[in-house]
């Protein structure tokens, strides 16, 4: 066998979105652009902002020596405490650039983290319906996914997720706003994964975390806000990308964000700027650190998307369909 009995085993079963997405490829190649609508993966169609393109002009014209070299694992410092600054306000926390680590985006930053906290057959408890390349990602690094469903309307069932804790739980994984249902999850749901960590932590002796997966933070609707994960729990680890804020998934450039309060951080912190290195990472792409840090507040136009949910929510409504707001 040329590869390895793991990996010929996933590739049989490789993940449906993937096949769905080269699938859309191959039939937009045959049928045109215009006639096919790709619901597969969240990959971005619209154009980046103006400003991403005039800022990444500046910076290739600076030609600045050593500006395409290595850094630091964890990244170039004043492109830490940029977004250090950025996550404090939007997650009321003070934080520094010493707790952020840049990151190959939030596949990459996922990968990173488990790394650094899983021993084999460390679980971690996942909300289902979930992102289904969470399971492999927690597999790469021996561990176990434990599904807690989800509340008919998708919002969490703290219910199931204190049932699913063992005590072999190293972490609880949820992404608000939510892929694949769109739910974002109400504040009062965060105050009790908070209260929930530390409630485990206290019976088991066992240092657990709240890992909150936020590529689609600033892509939410009528006037909703994401409610802040650092603020209700110190065992909170924060991960992002900038795929779809800016539009730039190709690019992978995204950042972990750890709670200054978390137990042992700074040791928390060497494991994950080590195993950016060991993972083959070494780092994030530099010319994309660069970028995001001048483009603080930058996103794509939200109201597009909006429109298009509106428009398709429509189209369900008038067909009979029953479903849930995406928010």
């Amino acid at each position: 066998m040329p590869v390895a009995a793991k990996i010929s085993d996933s590739v049989s079963k490789s993940s449906w979105i993937r096949k769905m997405f080269e699938e859309g490829i191959r039939l937009k190649a045959q049928f045109g652009e215009e006639n096919v609508f790709d619901f597969s993966l969240g990959n971005p169609d619209l154009s980046p902002p103006v400003e991403f393109g005039d800022t990444l002009k500046s910076l290739i014209d600076k030609n600045e020596r050593g500006a395409h070299g290595y850094m630091p694992n964890a990244g170039f410092d004043d492109v830490r405490e940029a977004v250090a600054g950025r996550v404090s306000k939007e997650q009321g926390v003070d934080l520094q650039g010493k707790h952020v680590v840049m990151s190959c985006g939030a596949a990459g930053a996922l990968n990173v983290i488990f790394k650094s906290i899983l021993d084999p057959g460390d679980e971690v408890v996942v909300p289902r319906p979930y992102f289904v390349e969470y399971g492999t990602y927690i597999d790469n690094h021996r561990g176990q996914i434990v599904l807690a469903d989800t509340n008919p309307d998708f919002s969490l069932n703290i219910g199931n997720i204190r049932s699913a804790l063992t005590a072999k739980t190293r972490a609880i994984l949820v992404n608000s706003p939510n892929n694949p249902t769109g739910r974002v999850y109400p504040e009062e749901d965060i105050k009790a994964l908070g209260a929930l960590i530390k409630e485990h932590m206290d019976y088991t002796g066992r240092i657990i975390y709240l890992v909150s997966d936020e590529p689609y933070r600033e892509i939410v609707y009528d006037g909703l806000r994401v409610s802040s994960i650092l603020k209700h729990c110190t065992q909170a680890i924060v991960v992002t990308s900038y795929s779809k804020t800016l539009s730039v998934a190709g690019e992978r450039i995204g950042y972990i964000a750890v709670h200054p309060g978390c137990v042992e951080a700074d040791v928390l912190l060497s494991g994950l700027i080590l195993s950016t290195r060991i993972l083959g990472f070494v780092n994030a792409p530099a010319l994309m650190q660069r970028a995001v840090a001048r483009l603080t507040g930058v996103s794509v136009n939200v109201n597009i998307y909006k429109k298009r949910r509106d428009l398709l929510m429509e189209g369900l409504k008038f067909a009979g369909y029953d479903f849930v707001k995406p928010e």
